[in-house]
């Protein structure tokens, strides 16, 4: 099984986790770097990851909906969840993206908000990495603001007639169900949606320099006809869509400094080997400082996001709190990411490390599932009580 790092080390954490925290960690790192670490910046680099393939393996380690219990799911806690995240992140964002999508976006919703008909013919699937999901929720106009969204759904006898457009959905094009979020005369309502359905296509998004090794999607709702059994029939309302999107962000908190961890980890490695003057940069003084200041922070944000996860645990977490370890733990990563590729100089700049694919990827983590701003505007309003947007 995997070591603790000397980083790691540093701070004593693996004193803050139990056995079974520890051998769950352990075991995600272990098939993360079998499995994903040696293939990682091929397909970055091309653009292309064999997802399905991925979401099977890694249902059959458990990591899919891993901390929903019942319907096939493994039903470990959440800071066991979390872990995951942080060892999969710390290989490529895009694999953390792929795996809190579908557990804790697609899954969450069906699991939280669903009908026993919707989740036992989605989620023991879903959980076995036999069927994809993705989310249906951003829009090409409305991301920080999910209230005007224009995607709708009107009842059509007893049918209903689905339509609009989401954008930046991960998993899209490949996946088999999706969670979409509407504007009804009922208020904002959830639905199943089959991806076979006529009138529903997710055409692929390319050309990105972020995320690459994740599938990255439109979707197209074209008078897509479904049944009442298709609604979400416990969710009504931005609470429904806002609930899922909070168990995302908590993952992102793990994942972050994940990708942190494993840039200075490279930097370390890469300053020790690196002579500079006669002497490895390592030596040097302006080189241990980076090093130094980066170790505390990577280290901090273990910390918050290890006593986040117990709060959850414990039914404790509130919103403003899954703000702020997001707020935190991705503006501290990219930080990281950029002075890392200091220490590597232009070998920073290559594929044959991961710190410049983790800071292209950081990019995008810092603004998914709310941007910097909107979670400081709500650590704002939760410090102030005042309200400084809708």
């Amino acid at each position: 099984m995997s070591r603790p790092s000397t980083l790691t080390q540093l701070f004593a954490l693996d004193s803050l986790l139990d056995a079974d925290e520890i051998a769950i960690r352990d075991t995600v790192r272990d098939f993360a770097d079998a499995r994903l670490r040696p293939h990682i910046a091929d397909w970055f680099e091309d653009a292309k990851l064999p997802a399905r393939e991925i979401a099977k393996e890694l249902g059959q380690i458990g990591a899919l909906g891993m901390h929903l219990e019942g319907y096939g799911c493994p039903g470990m806690s959440a800071t066991a969840y979390g872990l995951a995240c942080l060892e999969l992140e710390a290989v490529d964002s895009g694999i953390r993206s792929l795996v809190s999508v579908q557990g804790s976006l697609a899954m969450f919703s069906i699991h939280h908000w669903g009908s026993e008909e919707q989740k036992n013919e989605w989620l023991p699937r879903m959980a076995a990495g036999d069927a994809i999901g993705c989310f249906g929720l951003t829009e090409p106009d409305f991301g920080s603001n999910p209230s005007g969204m224009r995607t709708n759904a009107k009842r059509d006898g007893g049918d209903w007639l689905l339509n609009g457009t989401k954008m930046w959905i991960t998993n899209g094009s490949i996946a088999d169900v999706a969670v979409v979020w509407a504007q009804t005369d009922e208020g904002i309502r959830g639905f199943v949606v089959p991806t076979d359905t006529p009138g529903f296509s997710a055409p692929e998004i390319h050309k990105k320099m972020s995320l690459r090794a994740s599938v990255t999607s439109e979707l197209v709702l074209d008078n897509v006809r479904l049944p009442e059994s298709a609604v979400l029939p416990k969710a009504q309302g931005l609470r429904g869509p806002l609930t899922s999107l909070g168990e995302a962000r908590f993952g992102i908190i793990f994942g972050a400094i994940g990708a942190a961890r494993d840039c200075l980890e490279t930097a370390i490695d890469y300053a020790r080997s690196r002579e500079v003057f006669d002497k490895p940069l390592a030596g040097y003084q302006l080189t241990q400082a980076k090093i130094a200041d980066m170790a505390l922070e990577v280290g901090k944000g273990h910390l918050l996001a290890y006593h986040l996860g117990r709060l959850k645990d414990r039914g404790e977490i509130t919103p403003e709190q899954v703000s702020t370890g997001k707020l935190n733990n991705t503006r501290e990563a990219i930080k990281i990411a950029r002075e890392c590729r200091t220490i590597l100089g232009a070998n920073g700049i290559t594929l044959e490390y991961p710190v410049i694919r983790h800071a292209n990827n950081l990019e995008s983590v810092l603004t998914y599932e709310g941007t910097s701003e909107v979670h400081q505007l709500t650590i704002g309003r939760a410090l102030t009580g005042e309200a400084a947007f809708r």
